[in-house]
């Protein structure tokens, strides 16, 4: 028969540790701490970081004026915090190139719906059309217009005779008129050539839009 002395059971050996010397108790305790310790970096090793429970969201890479035609080096997907992810936010860098901004879009910005006008670079005016931001002082006629509406951008020409600066060009957007303005700004697709006189013209002089009767 085997001596119980050289083979104590393990509930002996707690209990000679627990009622034996005092450096018996306090490597006892050492020894509880070191492995709760360990059980929980485990444990906390195992939930998922804060990082992962994010959700892709479009940001701008740069600043976005208003009216530019944003391309795919304006972009960027960025991690967002589910529960700050705004509405109507873009998921899909597809979704956004080739649209317009109607207003200025800070680097770091989720991109929204509200945020992009058009279906691709410029409405109407094909590949090479261009968004030009129009400032219109008849609250009047600014009224009338919608996204969409077909326009020709005029200005005073010779002898105070009218001058096309665009014609058929395609209303892209109406902005809110900002306190202390001259009047509602309008951002207006057209050929970029086209685009480039019509910035130019409104510059120095003032501009208005006719509207053109439907198809």
């Amino acid at each position: 028969m085997t001596d119980a002395r050289l083979s104590p059971r393990l509930r002996h050996r707690l209990g000679a540790l627990v009622t034996g010397p005092g450096w018996r108790r306090i490597l006892l305790l050492r020894r509880t701490a070191a492995l709760s310790l360990a059980l929980l970096a485990l444990v906390l090793a195992s939930v998922p970081s804060a990082e992962g429970s994010g959700v892709p969201l479009v940001v701008a890479a740069v600043d976005l004026t208003a009216g530019a035609t944003v391309v795919a080096a304006d972009l960027a997907v960025r991690e967002w915090p589910a529960d700050l992810v705004p509405t109507g936010a873009v998921r899909d860098t597809a979704v956004a190139q080739g649209r317009v901004v109607i207003g200025n879009v800070r680097a770091g910005e989720p991109i929204t719906d509200v945020r992009l006008v058009g279906a691709g670079p410029t409405p109407a005016a094909g590949p090479d059309g261009a968004a030009v931001p129009v400032r219109l002082a008849d609250a009047g006629v600014a009224a009338l217009l919608v996204p969409g509406s077909r326009v020709d951008v005029v200005t005073l020409g010779p002898g105070a005779d009218g001058l096309v600066l665009a014609a058929d060009a395609t209303v892209l957007a109406v902005l809110r008129e900002d306190p202390g303005s001259r009047g509602r700004l309008v951002m207006v697709a057209m050929p970029r050539a086209t685009a480039t006189r019509v910035a130019a013209a409104s510059l120095t002089d003032q501009v208005a839009v006719t509207l053109r009767s439907p198809d």
